[in-house]
Protein backbone atom coordinates (compact mmCIF):
# COMPACT_ATOMS: atom_id res chain seq x y z
CA UNK A 1 0.00 0.00 0.00
CA UNK A 2 1.22 3.39 -0.96
CA UNK A 3 1.26 6.32 0.76
CA UNK A 4 -1.25 8.99 -0.73
CA UNK A 5 -1.75 11.54 1.91
CA UNK A 6 0.03 12.65 5.37
CA UNK A 7 -1.42 14.32 8.20
CA UNK A 8 0.11 15.91 11.11
CA UNK A 9 -1.28 16.69 14.44
CA UNK A 10 -0.11 20.20 15.32
CA UNK A 11 2.01 23.00 14.07
CA UNK A 12 4.57 23.98 15.65
CA UNK A 13 7.99 24.02 15.20
CA UNK A 14 8.28 20.11 14.54
CA UNK A 15 4.72 19.57 13.19
CA UNK A 16 5.16 22.45 10.65
CA UNK A 17 8.52 20.53 10.19
CA UNK A 18 6.88 16.93 9.30
CA UNK A 19 4.57 18.92 6.91
CA UNK A 20 6.84 20.76 5.24
CA UNK A 21 9.07 17.85 4.84
CA UNK A 22 6.04 15.69 3.38
CA UNK A 23 4.89 18.42 1.38
CA UNK A 24 8.42 18.74 0.06
CA UNK A 25 8.14 15.06 -1.08
CA UNK A 26 5.36 15.36 -3.12
CA UNK A 27 2.70 14.02 -0.65
CA UNK A 28 -0.34 15.55 0.04
CA UNK A 29 -0.41 17.06 3.34
CA UNK A 30 -3.22 17.81 5.91
CA UNK A 31 -1.93 19.98 9.33
CA UNK A 32 -4.58 20.27 12.26
CA UNK A 33 -4.27 22.46 15.14
CA UNK A 34 -6.11 23.87 17.61
CA UNK A 35 -6.64 27.27 16.80
CA UNK A 36 -6.61 29.47 13.65
CA UNK A 37 -3.99 31.72 15.10
CA UNK A 38 -1.62 28.43 15.41
CA UNK A 39 -2.25 27.33 12.17
CA UNK A 40 -1.40 30.63 10.25
CA UNK A 41 1.51 30.66 12.03
CA UNK A 42 2.72 27.29 11.04
CA UNK A 43 1.19 27.47 7.39
CA UNK A 44 3.61 30.71 7.57
CA UNK A 45 6.65 29.29 8.83
CA UNK A 46 6.48 26.24 6.38
CA UNK A 47 6.09 28.75 3.19
CA UNK A 48 9.39 31.32 4.84
CA UNK A 49 11.37 28.11 4.75
CA UNK A 50 10.24 26.92 1.35
CA UNK A 51 10.82 30.10 0.03
CA UNK A 52 14.05 29.81 1.71
CA UNK A 53 14.95 26.64 0.25
CA UNK A 54 14.29 27.87 -3.03
CA UNK A 55 16.35 30.27 -3.28
CA UNK A 56 19.35 28.81 -2.26
CA UNK A 57 18.72 25.78 -4.91
CA UNK A 58 17.77 23.15 -2.52
CA UNK A 59 14.94 22.33 -3.92
CA UNK A 60 13.24 22.73 -7.23
CA UNK A 61 10.83 25.69 -8.21
CA UNK A 62 7.93 23.31 -9.18
CA UNK A 63 8.19 21.75 -5.82
CA UNK A 64 8.22 24.93 -4.11
CA UNK A 65 5.41 26.03 -6.42
CA UNK A 66 3.28 22.80 -5.97
CA UNK A 67 3.18 22.57 -1.89
CA UNK A 68 0.92 26.02 -0.92
CA UNK A 69 -1.60 23.45 -2.38
CA UNK A 70 -0.33 20.30 -0.73
CA UNK A 71 0.17 21.69 2.66
CA UNK A 72 -3.75 21.81 3.77
CA UNK A 73 -4.60 23.31 7.58
CA UNK A 74 -7.45 22.82 9.82
CA UNK A 75 -8.45 24.21 13.32
CA UNK A 76 -10.44 22.37 15.77
CA UNK A 77 -13.51 24.30 14.23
Amino acid sequence: MAIQKVGVVGCGLMGSGIAQVAAASGFNTVVREVSAELLDKGLKSIDKNLNRLAEKGTITEAVEERNPRAVEGHDKD
